[in-house]
């Protein structure tokens, strides 16, 4: 069985601690199943605070040195950006080569990676780089909301200019590639952009010039596309049932109300990329961080879409 990869993030953040609780549930058969990219100190560390007995000597894992040694938990510190772009290479290399079958990441820290002199606006586009993919997509799944994002981590303003008929349309694509690699044929809302949806013209024309010729190009392929829908309702009617998967024009569009509704169920996998590649919702906590209180809930749920999607990965 070929192993799915986890990625350690930020080693001052939670990352260490939620993957020792995450690797403690598991018999050691289960572990079997994972490969870690981190730093051993760091998950002693964590061990050392948490006290589930796990023994680390039964992981699976993939050694990165940190300069200077262990990082204290909660502290900003470049080297933890330097180690999880590192944690990150090397599990995507692999990936590449097929020793493992994908990538969970643990949180990282932006301010700490940019710190280290890695530009990168978070995962998604690190992984973009790495990989040499022209463009990629965020989408967050959990039970009974999904969405998909045209754009994520820009300003609004470069928000607005994103969202183009071509980059919505890829969008829709990708969503709809990856229901139906789940087997489902999915029914897709688009959400509007403006009030309204611009309420014909009256708050903005992008909704009617840039938003509609997406869908109707995407109907025209066969995908079970709809709208543009106003924002304002059409997460409550994906909630209730009415549609799979939502494409949110940007970042905050989506997040919010997945991040309501599925807090600490809530995973983002990436789209477009020649690997697979999920995480958890959350960021590296640096408050919590070595206090032992850190949930391991969004983990086990990433963990478990990645086997799903390890099982419908074609072979290379």
């Amino acid at each position: 069985m070929t192993p799915i990869g986890i990625t350690m993030g930020d080693p001052a953040g939670v990352g260490p601690e939620i993957i020792v609780k995450s690797m403690a549930s598991l018999s050691p058969d289960e572990r079997r199943g994972y490969r870690i990219f981190g730093n051993e100190g760091s998950l002693f560390a964590a061990e050392k605070v948490l006290g589930t007995g796990l023994d680390l000597g039964s992981l699976d894992l993939h050694q990165t040195d940190i300069p200077g040694g262990v990082l204290p938990f909660g502290k900003l510190d470049p080297r933890g950006g330097e180690a999880c772009f590192r944690f990150i290479e090397a599990a995507v290399r692999q990936a590449e080569k097929g020793k493992i079958a994908g990538i969970v990441t643990a949180p990282i820290n932006k301010a700490a990676l940019n710190a280290a002199g890695h530009h990168y606006d978070g995962h998604t586009g690190m992984l973009a780089s790495l990989t040499g993919a022209k463009s990629s997509f965020m989408l967050l799944t959990s039970e009974r909301l999904n969405v998909i994002h045209v754009s994520t981590h820009i300003s609004l303003k470069g928000a607005i200019d994103r969202a183009r008929t071509d980059r919505i349309l890829a969008t829709i694509r990708a969503g709809h590639q990856q229901f139906q690699r789940l087997g489902i044929k999915a029914r897709i809302a688009v959400a509007g952009l403006n009030p309204h949806c611009g309420e014909g013209g009256l708050f903005g024309d992008e909704d009617d010039t840039q938003i509609a010729p997406a869908i109707q190009a995407a109907r025209a392929e066969g995908i079970d596309a709809h709208g543009p829908i106003p924002a304002d309702t059409v997460f409550h009617r994906a909630y209730e049932g009415g549609f799979d998967l939502i494409v949110a024009q940007y970042h905050d569009q989506g997040h919010i109300p997945i991040k309501l509704v599925a807090f600490d169920t809530a995973v983002n996998v990436s789209l477009g990329l020649p690997i697979d590649r999920c995480s958890v919702d959350h960021g590296t906590a640096f408050d919590i961080a070595g206090k032992g209180i850190a949930k391991n809930v969004n983990l086990d749920h990433a963990l478990a879409y990645a086997r799903r999607m390890a099982a419908t990965r074609s072979p290379s």
